[in-house]
């Protein structure tokens, strides 16, 4: 199958390029610098914010990945919104079979947040010109070099005590990236995926606190943490932006989605795409395994 993925250069599609080559598929890698992407597949110009440049790429295209988000930007649910609506269209127009879109966890009867809400508003405006959609819904992903990770990994690492909100107890259901990369491939070609949201997660349901502490623990390092409840969003992203490498406004769209509880409340994923997917402590360990390898071969 020829298969387009926008944001190939990023944290998911820098993997799932390989793992859908791997399956046996042609991959079309779109980015907006074709002469410098070094990873898997081919290389083809496209621009989410313009249509003219998705039409040449999804030219010939069977079906396609949609990997893109705009968090670092103050108007990402305004860009996100305008990419996703000219994809849909171009995919159309191409004669697309399905595009399949990884976005967020999260309860619709929850007061959700901006974040959140606008990973639900592309799912529907990805779908708004005909084009079949299967959506993956995934919390934290684990893995060397995705945000919510990091944030996790560098909180832990540069702060041994910590002032924290509240939503440090908020229960969350993380995902080795490994693991979300397996099901994106399972669903690309399967009849009883088209059309579909499904919820995805590793084994283990856990709060932001006790995530921290796991990875405290598995580096041999000590923690303490205080939970302050006045800690209002907007410091805490100051915050974050202080002792990590997480830009204020990336901060803020995130600790504003940690207020919203993120677990699967639908494992029909796991009767499609059959495997055992790898538990927290696991997740941890292979993501600092990656992060040690990238440094040595740097």
């Amino acid at each position: 199958m020829q298969v387009l993925v926008a944001g190939s250069s990023g944290f998911v599609g820098r993997r799932l390029c390989p793992a859908l080559e791997e399956a046996g598929h042609d991959v079309r890698a779109m980015t907006r610098h074709p002469r410098t992407y070094a990873g898997a597949g081919v290389p083809v110009h496209g621009d989410v914010h313009d249509e003219d440049s998705l039409r040449s790429a999804l030219d010939g295209v069977d079906s396609a990945y949609y990997l893109v988000h705009s968090l670092d930007e103050d108007d990402f649910e305004q860009r996100d919104a305008d990419a996703a609506r000219a994809f849909a269209h171009a995919a159309a127009d191409a004669g697309l079979r399905r595009i399949v879109y990884l976005g967020g966890l999260g309860d619709d009867a929850d007061d959700l947040s901006a974040h959140l809400r606008s990973r639900r508003q592309v799912e529907e405006l990805l779908g708004s010109a005909g084009v079949p959609v299967t959506v993956l819904r995934a919390g934290i992903i684990v893995g060397h070099g995705g945000i919510s990770w990091e944030m996790t990994r560098q909180l832990v690492e540069h702060l041994p005590a910590m002032i924290t909100p509240r939503w440090v107890r908020t229960r969350t259901q993380p995902i080795a990236v490994a693991d979300v990369v397996r099901y994106l491939v399972g669903v690309l070609e399967p009849s009883a995926a088209e059309g579909r949201a499904f919820d995805i997660g590793g084994p283990d349901v856990l709060a932001y606190v006790e995530m921290m502490r796991r990875v405290a623990a598995i580096e041999g390092r000590r923690m303490l943490v205080v939970p302050v409840p006045l800690l209002s969003p907007r410091l805490s992203s100051l915050w974050l932006s202080l002792v990590t490498d997480v830009d204020t406004r990336t901060g803020r769209a995130l600790i504003d989605s940690m207020a919203n509880e993120v677990v699967v409340r639908d494992d029909s994923i796991r009767r499609l795409v059959e495997f055992d997917p790898m538990d927290y402590d696991n997740a941890v360990l292979r993501a600092l395994g990656e992060r040690a390898k990238s440094r040595r071969a740097s």
